[in-house]
């Protein structure tokens, strides 16, 4: 199998405002010029992904490895669209800051990232995962003062990839 290089993608891609897109005609409908990669659901998130060498793998890694010549753990979206793979968009993170960055859980009543109802003491508690390890902040009466804390924590453990909804 070939190794996945900057070379090999940018012999097989073209980069165009955040799209890749075929450079040659491919085996069965797609021509070049044609959108690289469909659209799939991960964790309830859209990406497009691919296959290289028979190995599936997400669009916006290989716009990253054709920018930067390397694959990190991750590659994180700034603006939490994993359809937006316009490169200003990507940025490199290890797998803590992606979680950072990512998007309130669906189940979340408090309607506030990191804020949870305490059944047993009847009040908000305020944790996050931090470094890999569940870390609490607190318990509070008040959601307002529970938020406030949640936003200050995650400005100050998680600085710019902190995403507060």
């Amino acid at each position: 199998m070939t190794a996945l290089t900057q070379e090999l993608v940018r012999g097989l891609f073209d980069y165009r405002d955040g799209d890749l897109v075929w450079r040659n005609n491919r085996q069965g409908h797609t021509k070049a010029g044609d959108v690289v990669g469909t659209v799939a659901v991960c964790s309830g998130i859209k990406y497009r992904q691919t296959k290289i060498n028979g190995k599936q793998i997400k669009v916006h890694r290989l716009v990253f490895l054709w920018h930067h010549g390397f694959l990190p753990v991750h590659v994180d979206h700034i603006d939490g669209n994993g359809l937006n793979n316009r490169i200003e968009n990507l940025r490199a993170a290890s797998v803590s800051q992606n979680r950072a960055n990512s998007k309130a859980r669906r189940d979340n009543t408090s309607g506030a990232k990191n804020v949870y109802w305490n059944k047993q003491r009847g009040k908000w508690m305020v944790q996050s995962i931090i470094q890999g390890k569940q870390k609490f902040f607190g318990l509070f009466e008040d959601l307002e003062l529970a938020e406030l804390v949640a936003l200050e924590m995650r400005e100050k453990y998680h600085g710019q990839f902190a995403r507060h909804c």
